[in-house]
């Protein structure tokens, strides 16, 4: 049998990114599948001197691998250059962000007594994301919210096919409709007519503010969250606050020819060099990242060794109760893997 090596772009980012990159590759490796690990890095210094938030040894990287793992990049707030997350998905069409929600046994939240699983689908490439702004006159400023039915189609087509493949019961579409009539009239349009196509899939709707409140009420009733970028980016951050925090969650970017697999939460400055950063949003997705490689035994492996080490209590870093450094909590998931 042939080992096949799968090239993949790994992007650590800066901050804590180099730490917590370091120990998900040190994970990966340990399953044995076999990765040609092409670094490139990137961060606020880079950005900075050569004047573009993706250079071009980033794109032309990507472009050779398809496959990317990426840690945090720090994004200046009001001002500076662009989040390179969102220049990531326009230059490689990321459409569809996913990110599983997921209860980790073991770890301490406010909902100990249920168990949530949900997917969460957030359409990647629009809405007031585009970027289209302008100050109409000093001290006013417009932004447009930008809605396509070829993109609205397209993550409502990717969550409805994931829903298919993983057996999963149910999809809800949120929205503001009841205000935006046009803009998200059209994105519920095109949820309904992929929904028609999937009849043994639950499908309903809810306006945003309502799934905001019933997610921290009874987040156990949902299953797959189908949305627009803007809130798709804000109800993805609140559930993560449900299951224990970014530092917990996974993210994965996907397109047509290009997947990017990435850490949700921030560059930490403030802990950066000290060794303590918990690594698990980062070994998560790449466990998603194994999936898409059709490494889905070892992609199987690596999630339960993750969720024994928070079971075990033992080797947790300090942002989930524990005292343990990261490398003794990568040592820890290695050793688990039997």
């Amino acid at each position: 049998m042939v080992n096949v090596s799968h090239p993949v772009t790994l992007i650590p980012g800066d901050g804590i990114g180099p730490e917590v990159a370091d120990a998900a590759v040190r994970a990966v490796n340990a399953t044995g599948v076999s990765i040609d690990w092409q670094r490139a890095d990137l961060n606020a210094s880079i950005i900075s001197k050569s004047g573009q938030v993706l250079p071009p040894h980033i794109i032309e990287s990507l472009e050779r691998t398809h496959v990317g793992l990426k840690g945090p990049v720090t994004t200046p707030i009001a001002g500076g250059f662009q989040s390179v997350n969102v220049a990531l998905r326009k230059q490689f069409d990321l459409y569809a962000n996913v990110r599983p929600v997921r209860s980790l046994p073991g770890l301490k939240t406010r909902f100990d007594d249920v168990k949530i699983d949900m997917v969460i689908f957030r359409e990647n490439t629009e809405d007031l994301y585009s970027g289209l702004e302008h100050e109409v006159v000093k001290d006013v400023v417009t932004s447009l919210k930008v809605i396509t039915r070829v993109a609205s189609i397209k993550i409502a087509e990717y969550a409805f096919d994931f829903a298919r493949r993983y057996g999963r019961k149910k999809v809800a579409a949120i929205h503001k409709a009841n205000i935006m009539k046009l803009a998200d009239g059209l994105f519920l349009r095109c949820c309904r007519e992929v929904a028609a196509r999937f009849p043994e899939i639950e499908y309903k709707e809810l306006i945003v503010d309502n799934a905001s409140m019933q997610l921290v009420i009874r987040p156990e009733t949902f299953d797959l969250l189908l949305l627009p970028n803007l809130y798709g980016d804000i109800v993805s951050d609140l559930a993560a606050g449900l299951v224990g925090g970014l530092g917990v969650v996974p993210g994965a970017n996907m397109g047509d020819q290009h997947a990017v697999f990435e850490a949700v939460h921030g560059s930490a400055p403030d802990i950066a060099g000290k060794g303590i950063a918990n690594p698990t949003a980062l070994m998560l997705s790449s466990v998603l990242m194994l999936i898409h490689l059709s490494e889905e035994k070892a992609a199987t492996r690596l999630r339960a060794a993750i969720e024994r080490t928070y079971t075990e209590k033992k080797h947790l870093t300090t942002d989930v109760g524990g005292s343990a450094s990261t490398q003794e909590f990568t040592d820890a998931v290695i050793a688990n893997l039997g």
